[in-house]
């Protein structure tokens, strides 16, 4: 019964809860930057190297010509396809840069939390108004 009870305690402490919704809000910012990368970068890309689709990029290892991967995969040769390794690759850059962007925006927002304020200057009288006064008394000797 002390398992199912320490099991119990542990689900809904805040962390695992949090970490849930991490996981659940990163599944989907993932897809975000998957489509940005697949419908708005990889186009543009593609467009300034010439129109090549780097998912599209293969060497053929075996006899015959193919002209797109998905023919060379039907036909059941043996290609090696580095192009989608390519954009792997760059999916993963911009969601780094992303997550890389967000933590740092964080960050920022907790160092203000934590600052304290600048203490308020004691209250009483200035340097000058010291001055002054003690001047005052030695004239008035």
């Amino acid at each position: 019964m002390g398992f199912i009870k320490e099991f119990k305690e542990f689900a809904v402490k805040g962390n695992v809860m949090d970490m849930a919704v991490g996981v659940i809000i990163g599944g989907a910012f993932g897809k975000i930057v998957s489509s940005l990368v697949d419908d708005i970068l990889m186009p543009l890309i593609g467009k300034a190297t010439g129109g090549v689709s780097f998912t599209d990029l293969f060497v053929n290892l075996g006899d015959g010509s193919y002209k797109t991967l998905a023919e060379a995969k039907e036909a059941g040769a043996a290609v090696f396809a580095y192009g989608q390794f390519i954009q792997n690759i760059v999916d993963f850059l911009i969601v780094a840069f992303c997550i890389f962007l967000m933590l740092k925006g964080i960050n920022k927002m907790n160092r203000k939390k934590e600052e304290p304020a600048e203490p308020a200057a004691p209250a009483g009288p200035t340097q000058e108004e010291l001055l002054a006064e003690i001047r005052d008394l030695l004239k008035n000797k």
